[in-house]
């Protein structure tokens, strides 16, 4: 696949590109729906533009449990075509990126008095397997107690009766976003990020036929036209109907979700584990590199959407389970190293509880014509951009007479690839490390590369042999950061450390570490003063302590 450049210059381009085109399709909102619905439409051959008011992935796309997985728990709620949708879908996105989606072993112990016996969960496995086409060794086992112990010794020996043992898929869900978009520019797809619609415009029928956004980087005011557009802005979807003085009829009702990472040694599981809370919840304990997480929480939320905080509630509910669960562990609020609060933009039901609500996604019309998508999970993104796309199609031969094809995304590799499978990706792992461990750097930086970017990271390495920095990391961050400004979009160093790379999350002791160097790179590439650079230094200093800091005091 031919690699598109999109350099900080591209910027003013592309505004020329958004302001003198009539679109077949504006997207609003660059999280994973929105990625999704534009890379649908764009190769299926409408000319489309995507806008999103902060950095792509910077909502609720960047804050998920990072798994494409298929809803067990719903099976509960007898929700089962949702498990049968996603739970097909995850072999399909894991073809799609390999190296983005990996296989997940997931371990849900059975314990005395937990929500899972022995033969339900027999079954309900079974039927998992069968609604989501489940085959070969992914298939689900039941695992008696000693089979369960030897996989997570951590577990409590003296309530464990057994195990049941099924097949994930775990993901990083910024990169995930950010790579369809990078794959919706091959079919001339226009995104740009920090571009806030402000307004919608109205024909003379009083149908909406575009948007008035501001760029918040420049200040610049302008509108960008098209025959339709379609609203995928997750929790500001309601919002945005209110400024269309559509907000009528069903509405959103929003839920937080809290993730807690720790050192890997603090809590030293040998794979998933998703295990069962007092209060009736289940969550996951996940290893990943460096790191281990865990969550989530499920609870209302009502306040700022754009300032999302993990409160001390929050923190002590998740920690309490996992030592509930992994007595031996007994962590505490000082072993938190990064955490993450994000947002589920789910339709309200009424009389239903957070966790009761369903996960199904709708799409909403209104009597001037915007189209709205709410509801669904990161797992379903490509069906319901499918969906979404579908009624625009329609709406094209109803009003145009001009007929677009079938869905074509269920074939497009995603930037960073292709890959033929995961092993293909294990065996680039391998020779990887072994060319870059003689250059300085480390096994776990060779996994870090591939499963961040694939087969890209042969233009950042490239980069990194040109650089004259002493410390490798410094120079492999440095071209990292070239390479996200250059072909990602990328526009300022929060970007970089907390969505394009995750560093922020799962790698938090690099960032201060990393921070200068890459504002160095920043400064440099973008021509900024340094009154700027300054202002990121801090923003970025004061996220690390905001996502690290959970002392008493400071909560």
């Amino acid at each position: 696949m031919k690699t598109i450049s999109f350099t900080n210059l591209d910027r003013k381009k592309r505004v020329e590109t958004l302001k003198n085109t009539e679109f077949d399709l504006v997207v609003i909102g660059g999280g994973i729906t929105g990625a999704g619905i534009a890379l649908d439409a764009a190769s299926r051959g409408m000319k489309v533009a995507l806008v999103e008011k902060g950095d792509f992935a910077s909502g609720t796309s960047s804050k998920s449990t990072k798994l494409i997985h298929g809803g067990l728990r719903y099976l509960k709620q007898f929700d089962f075509w949702l498990v049968k949708e996603v739970g097909s879908e995850r072999a399909i996105v894991h073809k799609l990126a390999p190296h983005l989606v990996i296989p997940e072993k997931m371990l849900l112990p059975l314990i005395e008095q937990g929500q899972y016996g022995k033969w339900l969960t027999s079954i309900g496995l079974k039927v998992y397997d069968i609604l989501a086409q489940v085959e070969g060794d992914d298939k689900r086992k039941m695992l008696e107690k000693k089979e369960a112990m030897k996989l997570e010794p951590l577990l409590p020996k003296k309530i464990l009766k057994g195990a049941g043992y099924y097949a994930e898929y775990r993901t990083d869900d910024a990169r995930l976003t950010i790579e369809n978009i990078k794959t919706s520019l091959k079919y001339g797809a226009v995104p740009i990020n920090y571009t806030k619609v402000t307004e919608f415009v109205y024909n003379d029928e009083e149908h909406v036929s575009g948007v008035k956004v501001t760029d918040t980087i420049t200040d610049e005011m302008y509108e960008i036209h098209g025959k339709y557009v379609v609203s995928a802005a997750g929790p500001w979807v309601d919002d945005l109907r209110k400024v269309n003085h559509s907000k009528k009829g069903k509405r959103l009702h929003l839920t937080k979700g809290v993730h807690l990472v720790f050192p890997h040694k603090k809590l030293p599981v040998q794979q998933s584990v998703y295990f069962d809370v007092p209060d009736g919840r289940m969550i996951f304990a996940i290893p990943r590199g460096k790191v281990t997480y865990v969550g989530t929480t499920d609870t209302n939320y009502t306040d700022d959407k754009d300032d999302i905080e993990v409160d001390m509630a929050d923190a002590i509910y998740l920690i309490s389970a996992v030592n509930n669960m992994f007595p031996s562990i007994q962590l505490e609020l000082s072993d938190i190293i990064s955490s993450w609060a994000g947002l589920r933009p789910l339709i309200h039901e009424e009389g239903k509880s957070a966790s009761e609500l369903s996960r199904k996604d709708e799409i909403f019309t209104s009597h001037t014509g915007l189209i709205s998508i709410a509801g669904g999970k990161l797992t379903g993104y490509r069906k319901m951009a499918e969906r979404v796309v579908n009624r625009v199609t329609k709406l094209f031969e109803e009003d145009h007479d001009k007929e677009f094809e079938k869905s074509q995304t269920e074939d497009i590799s995603l930037c960073g690839g292709p890959f033929k499978n995961y092993k293909e990706v294990k065996k680039y792992i391998k020779s990887l490390t072994e060319r870059v461990t003689p250059l300085g750097l480390t096994a776990y930086d060779a996994w870090f590369l591939v499963t961040t970017y694939g087969k890209q990271a042969e233009t950042i390495l490239e980069r990194f042999e040109k650089l004259k920095d002493k410390d490798a990391h410094v120079r492999l961050a440095k071209a990292e950061f070239w390479f996200c400004a250059k072909f990602e979009m990328l526009q300022t160093p929060s970007d970089f450390f907390i969505r394009r790379t995750g560093r922020l999350y799962f790698d938090i002791d690099s960032v201060l570490k990393l921070l200068d160097p890459v504002l160095a790179e920043y400064e440099q590439l973008f021509k900024v003063d340094s009154a700027k650079v300054s202002a990121h230094k801090k923003e970025i200093e004061d996220e690390v302590k905001r996502h690290a800091d959970f002392d008493l005091e400071g909560l």
